[in-house]
């Protein structure tokens, strides 16, 4: 972590029907960077062995990955993000934060400041599926999401930090 700076908390979100969401926490790191921007995002998560693999923003509908985990790094901006589905929370990020979401984690974009941009990340190996919680989608993505691996390291803590403490 730069600085060491970054406040974290973990987020738990049960099954809405819809989107699985997983029993593994959310790990939302407020600050992970003092001096945000996508290099350094990419360069964080790169260093720490979860590819960067995209920047961009979030999708402004409910959606989960059920092949792997994934990281969103803030580059610049802020939004208000919902986790968990239509009954999860509202978050708010700025540039600077962190949010690793386990397997099957929904997510969404509700609004956005116009430089919002986002650096996206998987582990080694993984990349990202689209589902929305739609009608025939589980249990197939109920036995992929089971499948995910645990990370081998903490896209911001490295060797250290909650995601391997938390999901170990």
């Amino acid at each position: 972590m730069q600085g060491n700076l970054a406040v974290v908390t973990l987020e738990h979100f049960a099954d809405d029907g819809g989107i699985p969401n997983n029993v593994l926490p959310v790990v939302i790191y407020k600050g992970a960077l003092s001096a945000p921007s996508a290099e350094a995002m990419e360069a964080l998560f790169d260093g720490n062995g979860w590819p960067s693999a995209w920047r961009w923003s979030v999708y402004d509908f409910h959606h989960y990955h059920s092949r792997t985990h994934e990281c969103l790094g803030v580059a610049q901006g802020s939004a208000r993000l919902q986790l968990g589905g239509e009954g999860g929370r509202v978050f708010a990020v700025e540039a600077g934060d962190v949010v690793v979401l386990p397997a099957g984690t929904g997510h969404k974009k509700l609004s956005a400041s116009g430089d919002f941009l986002v650096v996206g990340a998987y582990p080694p190996g993984c990349s990202a599926d689209l589902l929305r919680g739609e009608h025939g989608e589980r249990p197939g993505a109920d036995e992929r999401i089971a499948q995910v691996p645990l990370p081998q390291t903490d896209p911001v803590g490295g060797q250290a930090g909650p995601v391997l403490a938390k999901w170990g």
